[in-house]
């Protein structure tokens, strides 16, 4: 959520930085402002009558204690009170229109972050690792996966329809390997390992910003009023909602192991064959908790723990940093990590590294109390550390051969006991 009082004191520049990012976003903020001038009109309405209400309350008591007839002025009270009560109906309308206005206006964009329409956009920064060159043409790695017997989209398909997959015999052990190997590879860089729920409340999803504009991207249990998680950064950021933490507690690096449950709207069409968009996904997330001073060195940090991850298992990847008109609704400024697919002859995206600057820790209410004892509220940064059947299905592309077998990378060899797997 942004500063209230950053669109009061300069909406231009509030509205110059959205627009950015898309035009018609400058009329949400005209209409910020005139909600917020009703409302503090209001405000200033409600404090006459209320001054006015207690003046003439002690008015009635000093008569009373007189013995004098007070029936006109109680009468002037009840009609001030029937305002009152008017006037806070009114008021109580107008915060929560206020409110669920400034929950659908995204983050600023950094100063940093290059203009620019849609992906198309996006600014390369670096690329790491050589490309193979195949003495044959390269496999996607569903075709791959189904002939070595590790995917199985029939069967899936049975259980939960499309865009499910199940994974069987090494395929499933892979899964399993780079989930450890991640896990291990960020604990031993001070990231503290957590394990949170995955079913969450509304108010969670609302503090990092996915309610209330992607509700459709949600699964939501009526019953229970909670929402499966779209990823591990949904819990882990908001552990400390509403929480004022000491100087010394920061920052807070956390690392965390998921499933992740996306609907996948508006995808249709995407991504429909293999298993780089499912509706349920595994992913090991990064998330840091950082004073304001420090959170830009802290996410280039963050982004170079998730490079990590494919050099270790000698993937080619680059790096983008993500123009305005195609950053993510919290963030003030991310970078995706791409991993090379032989068979698309592209890069794919395996990871977004951001940072949300305080828009998350204000929807949370999260803040941290200073030397000086004074209150700030906290940055927070997130990404994929990876995401694990994006980072499975690279390595059955770039590490297929001839006869169908795939070569397992060293980094994962001490974890799955084999160095290639051969077709069935």
């Amino acid at each position: 959520m942004l500063d209230l009082e950053l669109i009061r004191k300069d909406p231009e520049f509030v509205k110059e930085r959205l627009a950015t990012r898309d035009e018609g976003l400058k009329d949400l903020v005209d209409k910020v402002l005139e909600l917020d001038r009703e409302r503090r009109a209001i405000l200033k309405e409600l404090e006459s009558l209320r001054a006015n209400r207690n003046i003439k309350s002690k008015e009635i008591g000093l008569l009373k204690k007189d013995g004098k007839d007070t029936s006109l002025l109680e009468e002037e009270v009840r009609k001030i009170r029937e305002n009152i009560e008017n006037y806070e109906e009114k008021l109580n309308l107008l915060e929560s229109q206020l409110r669920d206005l400034m929950l659908r206006i995204p983050n600023l964009p950094h100063k940093s972050v290059p203009i620019g329409k849609d992906e198309n956009e996006n600014v390369e920064v670096r690329k790491w690792g050589k490309l193979r060159d195949f003495s044959f043409e390269p496999k996607p790695h569903w075709e791959i996966g189904e002939r070595l017997g590790i995917f199985d989209f029939e069967r899936a398909g049975k259980l939960s329809g499309s865009r499910f997959v199940i994974l069987k015999d090494w395929g499933a052990k892979l899964e399993r390997a780079l989930i450890n190997f991640m896990l291990d590879l960020h604990s031993r860089k001070g990231y503290r390992e957590v394990l949170p729920p995955h079913l969450v409340r509304p108010e969670v999803l609302v503090g990092t910003g996915q309610l209330p504009k992607f509700e459709e991207e949600l699964y939501y249990c009526e019953r229970d009023d909670l929402y499966l998680i779209p990823t591990a950064e949904v819990p882990l950021t908001n552990i400390f909602a509403k929480e004022i933490l000491s100087e010394e507690d920061l920052p807070i690096y956390m690392v965390s192991y998921t499933p992740c449950y996306r609907r996948e709207a508006g995808s249709y069409g995407k991504d429909v064959r293999g298993i780089i968009r499912q509706h349920q996904f595994n992913k090991v997330e990064l998330v840091k908790i950082t004073k304001p001073e420090y959170s830009y060195e802290e996410l280039e940090r963050l982004t170079a723990d998730a490079e990590d991850v494919l050099r270790l298992l000698e993937l080619p990847y680059r790096v983008v940093l993500l123009c305005t008109g195609d950053l993510g609704f919290a963030s003030a400024k991310t970078y995706d990590i791409e991993v090379w697919f032989p068979s698309q002859g592209r890069y794919r995206e395996v990871s977004s590294c951001s940072n949300c600057e305080d828009f998350q820790a204000r929807r949370m209410g999260t803040k941290y109390r200073d030397s000086q004892g004074r209150l700030h509220f906290v940055h927070t940064l997130n990404g994929s550390g990876l995401a694990i059947g994006r980072t499975l299905a690279a390595i059955l592309e770039n590490y297929q051969q001839e006869d169908g077998s795939v070569i397992v990378p060293e980094a994962l060899r001490d974890y799955v006991k084999a160095d290639r797997i051969m077709p069935e």
